[in-house]
């Protein structure tokens, strides 16, 4: 890899709102998305290609955009997020964030490092363990994934507990596990899962599967009923602290 990509990478937008998932839900953050993903999820709202710009809004909830030229190099996104003040934590997400690794390394901010991963880039992972301060780790289940065949949901799995082992939590670290429930996810299999993972994780988070699109229209056709969902907590809080939090930032339309 050139040393170009250690020092600038693909964003596709930075802006300042509220966290609206897991147990940070309405803490005040900055926003960077990065582009590029390397999995490809069922339930993905977010449109990762590399854009030959950046959206940046630096008045929050302007709803007015600059268009900054990609790719960003680390000096220009400290200065993007100087006028973002009162933070809780700057969120780095995607996409997936562990891709640039070495870039997110030579960020120098005041405020900590909230990173929101699929958890699945352990060696990426391991350049980033003194450096984040929370850690919003997805569990993709193999099932959730389109094109990953038998053979590699193995890999998938072990790559994911890796991840967590990393960066899981500690006097200077929260980790949480975030798991998007759908309609007809084998709730034993979520059950395994989590007792992978739970030594190094503070909580679960259930996240239902949030309609977009047409499935607006019908939302049950996607959604887990909250039977489900409620047997699937009272089955983990046997192994762990689990919560039940739905996408809280699309109830009232922030970024």
């Amino acid at each position: 890899m050139s040393a170009s990509k250690f020092t600038s990478a693909p964003i596709r937008e930075v802006f300042c709102s509220v966290q609206g998932e897991g147990p940070y839900v309405g803490t005040r953050q900055a926003f960077v998305r990065f582009s590029g993903c390397n999995l490809n999820c069922n339930y993905c709202d977010t449109d990762f290609a590399t854009p030959g710009t950046c959206d940046y809004e630096q008045v929050e909830g302007s709803g007015y955009f600059e268009k900054i030229k990609n790719p960003i190099n680390v000096t220009h996104l400290e200065a993007m997020l100087q006028p973002f003040k009162k933070l809780h934590s700057v969120s780095l997400t995607g996409g997936e964030p562990l891709l640039y690794a070495d870039f997110i390394r030579k960020l120098n901010i005041a405020s900590p490092l909230y990173l929101e991963s699929n958890m699945t880039l352990p060696e990426q992972a391991r350049k980033l363990t003194e450096k984040v301060a929370y850690v919003s780790g997805d569990f993709k289940l193999p099932e959730t994934l389109r094109g990953i065949g038998r053979e590699a949901r193995k890999e998938h799995m072990e790559n994911t507990v890796e991840c967590f082992r990393l960066l899981r939590k500690n006097h200077s670290r929260d980790c949480f596990c975030k798991i998007v429930v759908e309609r007809d996810m084998e709730l034993g299999a979520v059950n395994r899962a989590v007792e992978t993972i739970a030594p190094y994780v503070s909580c679960v988070i259930l996240q239902p599967e949030t309609p977009i699109g047409r499935d607006l229209m019908n939302p049950g056709a996607i959604q887990a009923s909250v039977k489900s969902i409620m047997e699937l907590q009272k089955s983990l809080l046997e192994i762990i602290d689990t919560r039940v939090i739905p996408q809280t930032h699309r109830m009232w339309g922030c970024l």
